[in-house]
């Protein structure tokens, strides 16, 4: 996750993980409650500028910061948020609003980390990456979950709708959080960050894989043995189809595309020919 930060908030949010790391091994906190709590820590902070400058002001040292960060919400939250946002303070971040993003990775890490001790991390990983694909393929769907003038109550409903009792419930806690609090996100974008989270949890990379017809389970371990030849890691596939390739397939991982499609050596031949 260290991509979405910048200079010392790298370090930062990586102790702040460790952190979380050690409180989600110890087993004794309930995952989807902290994940909720910390949710509402990054609500507040996104919402009240003053309280998160003072968060990250450097006059003050690490455990002043803790001390604020504990009067403010210590009876707003439980212990175990409370300790994850005090150890986060103590850290000097870039900016405030690096501060914003930390404590919401933090509490996607954690919800997911609920996913993972239930045996559901996979099932989530793909919940949130169709749930995406189905939402960027519905103008009128996203247009609404995007309206912020609507009330939160009235979009939550809106995608609890859509949803119904076919997910996992950290899906749903981490899709209904995108819609309430995007941040200035498109809904594609906090799923996408969402995913590389559940991801990370495992140390794993994402490969979205675009094919023109459904891959078989024979030819998906073909691909993501390959894939982890070339890696080194384990690979999460996210499979979608695009006829418009006419044929072959295209994996997109974090920047970088390997295209071996029809339509990518049509115009490799053609800029050739030109050339």
């Amino acid at each position: 996750m260290s991509e979405y930060m910048h200079g010392a908030s790298r370090g930062s949010l990586a102790a702040a993980r460790e952190a979380l790391g050690t409180l989600i091994r110890a087993g004794d906190s309930d995952l989807l409650a902290l994940g909720d709590d910390l949710f509402a820590v990054a609500a507040v902070l996104d919402r009240e500028g003053g309280l998160r400058r003072a968060l990250v002001d450097p006059s003050r040292n690490g455990d002043d910061r803790a001390a604020l960060a504990r009067a403010v919400f210590g009876e707003r939250v439980g212990s175990a948020a409370l300790d994850v946002l005090s150890w986060t303070v103590r850290s000097r971040w870039s900016s405030s609003r690096q501060l914003v993003d930390a404590v919401e990775l933090l509490a996607a890490e954690a919800v997911a980390a609920a996913a993972n001790k239930a045996g559901r991390l996979d099932a989530v990983e793909d919940e949130l990456f169709r749930i995406s694909r189905i939402v960027a393929g519905a103008t009128e769907l996203r247009a609404a979950m995007a309206d912020q003038a609507a009330p939160v109550e009235n979009r939550a409903a809106l995608i609890e709708g859509l949803l119904g009792d076919r997910v996992a419930e950290e899906t749903r806690r981490l899709v209904r959080q995108a819609v309430v609090a995007p941040r200035g996100r498109n809904f594609d974008h906090v799923l996408e960050t969402y995913g590389r989270v559940a991801a990370e949890l495992r140390s794993q990379l994402i490969a979205t894989v675009t094919a023109t017809v459904p891959l078989t389970e024979e030819q998906l371990g073909r691909l993501a043995a390959a894939l982890r030849r070339i890696y080194g890691a384990e690979l999460h596939l996210n499979v979608q189809l695009d006829p418009a390739l006419v044929g072959g397939i295209r994996v997109e991982i974090s920047d970088e595309v390997i295209d071996g499609s029809v339509v990518a050596r049509l115009d490799e031949a053609r800029r050739r020919l030109v050339g």
